[in-house]
């Protein structure tokens, strides 16, 4: 479903700020794997995000999606295969229309217009019965402004949005980094619910070793613009977080030292 071919992304070539992101990353993802990308700041997580999605291209390389080769493609081209999440709550919602309304926004991008206007009673019910699998009450709120929603509402209702339309890959860029832990592991729930729901290919970066381990059935850790463990079935099961340090320091032959990562 996704492959990504030895990418390269630098920024800043030929200054002093020179910064190589992504050195030689390969990833294939088959359809339905839900794969947790992990490691410390500056490691190539968020660049390998982007890079998929298109928010700038990568120096060599290619990447594709559902066999489509979307490597030169700008970022509102690949729109249609993907759905995404980003860390800050105030993104991927329209402050200032109702919970339905962007929920209809949502089903109907990408589709042709046509006259017919407002939405219909069939298509409340359906936003009803989507919105109590998250368990928050959203369902009974539908004609309340999405501003009004407190951070994790706003964030459980961008995920319900970017998968409306089951995309063909589901990008998570630290979509519970902002939320207060109780909040986050209602977030996460949900999100495995959906993504296991709809067998969604799925990557998704997090700052919580834990949280890496528990969900989904693969777990990346990036350091140096590289993949440094690659591990997935059983043996992600049985992980344990002092498993996983072990692993990545005999990997990279370092330490791993990032406070933020450790404490997660």
């Amino acid at each position: 479903m996704l492959e990504i071919k030895n990418i390269f992304k630098t920024f800043n070539p030929g200054t002093v700020n020179q910064k190589t992101a992504l050195n030689g990353v390969s990833l294939t993802l088959n359809e339905g794997d839900f794969v947790t990308v992990i490691g410390g700041n500056g490691a190539g997580k968020s660049t390998l995000l982007n890079a998929v999605a298109g928010t700038w291209l990568v120096d060599s390389g290619s990447i594709s999606i559902g066999g489509v080769d979307v490597t030169h493609l700008p970022e509102h081209k690949r729109a249609k295969f993907i759905g995404r999440v980003f860390q800050d709550p105030m993104l991927g919602t329209a402050a200032t229309m109702q919970i339905e309304e962007n929920l209809a926004l949502a089903q109907r991008r990408g589709k042709p217009r046509t006259l017919h206007a407002g939405i219909t009673a069939g298509e409340r019910e359906q936003y009803k019965e989507l919105l109590k699998t998250l368990g928050l009450g959203l369902e009974e709120r539908l004609t309340a402004r999405v501003g009004l929603l407190s951070g994790g509402q706003r964030q459980a209702l961008t995920l319900l949005m970017a998968t409306l339309q089951k995309p063909k890959l589901l990008l998570l860029d630290e979509h519970t980094a902002a939320l207060d832990p109780k909040t986050a592991a209602k977030v996460l729930e949900a999100t495995q619910t959906i993504v296991s729901r709809d067998n969604l290919t799925t990557l998704m970066i997090t700052h919580n070793m834990r949280d890496a381990i528990t969900y989904g059935n693969r777990l990346i850790m990036m350091y140096e613009g590289k993949i440094a463990v690659d591990v997935s079935g059983e043996d992600k099961k049985n992980l344990t977080v002092e498993d996983l340090m072990q692993m990545f320091e005999k990997a990279a032959g370092a330490a791993l030292a990032n406070d933020r990562l450790l404490l997660g």
